[in-house]
């Protein structure tokens, strides 16, 4: 089973900078994602996935998956689901305020290496350490 990712990102003068958001059942550090969407490209469904789950807004996505992470996903049976995980990087041009799943999560501006220290995916980690090189 694949999922997409979107890799939110803002270049400030002190450097790159990345996005997390909280996820909804255990509160801890991830980035946007989601199922593909049928009717979009992968890419597309990314950045949808970041409005909903964000609030990112204006928001150029590279159409290349800058990698892959995978993890168990825990289905409502309680059995765990392997996933594969694409990762694309989202060039975000503002926040909103008020967005779909605003009261369900919070979200942080980090640096890529304090993200890396955040998510607990190891392939997701390096993709972040990468993103500073």
């Amino acid at each position: 089973h694949a999922q997409v990712a979107a890799l939110c990102f803002r270049m400030t003068p002190a450097g790159r900078e990345v996005l997390l958001i909280t996820s909804r059942d255990t509160g801890r550090w991830i980035i946007p994602k989601g199922w593909p969407i049928r009717g979009l490209g992968s890419a597309e469904a990314a950045v949808q996935e970041a409005w909903e789950e964000a609030g990112v807004q204006d928001a150029h996505a590279d159409t290349r998956a800058i990698g892959s992470y995978s993890y168990d996903k825990t289905m409502d049976s309680g059995l765990p689901l392997p996933i594969e995980t694409l990762v694309y990087s989202v060039e975000v041009g503002q926040l909103a305020d008020d967005f779909p799943e605003r009261s369900e999560r919070r979200r942080k501006w980090v640096s890529p290496q304090e993200a890396a220290l955040l998510v607990d995916e190891p392939e997701l980690k390096t993709i972040l350490q990468e993103l500073d090189s």
